[in-house]
């Protein structure tokens, strides 16, 4: 599978998932700055990664920023995109069985680099609880990309 992994700033943590992806099979692209280079826009980055899973070219991505927050309000922001802020494994679990999130967001503050691979492998490993009750849910998280009203919930 292929990841797009998107960070504003250098940190440890990057190095840290590229590898964990890369012993897990899988084929992962880096979108931000290198040791040493200034610092990117979160929005930016996030943005192209979310992109690249909403249209199909990522099997999903991981975005980092410093809290975390900005890159998973801006990857939400892109049509298809199901992203989760997660701050452990549980949570990380849960937002692929029940939300089937194909974004994971993680903060370079809080999460250290074992954390983050501890999170990354729950989130790779859980799939998604394909239920009557979650595809239903799914599906109305998706019918707000194009709601203008609430009536996308009823």
């Amino acid at each position: 599978m292929r990841f797009i992994l998107s960070s504003d700033m250098h940190a440890p943590i990057i190095a840290a998932l590229t590898t964990a992806l890369a012993k897990a099979g899988h084929t992962v692209d880096y979108i931000g700055p290198d040791a040493g280079e200034d610092d990117h826009d979160w929005p930016v980055v996030t943005a192209v990664a979310a992109r690249a899973v909403a249209d199909g070219e990522a099997d999903g991505a991981i975005v980092l920023c410093w809290t975390g927050t900005g890159a998973s309000i801006c990857a939400n922001k892109i049509q298809g995109v199901r992203c989760a802020l997660c701050v452990d494994a549980e949570t990380a679990r849960g937002a692929r069985r029940w939300n089937d999130a194909n974004v994971l967001a993680l903060s370079i503050r809080l999460t250290t680099p074992f954390q983050a691979t501890e999170i990354l492998a729950a989130w790779l490993d859980e799939p998604f609880e394909d239920t009557a009750w979650n595809r239903t849910q799914r599906d109305r998280i998706g019918a707000l990309d194009d709601a203008t009203s609430s009536s996308a919930l009823a």
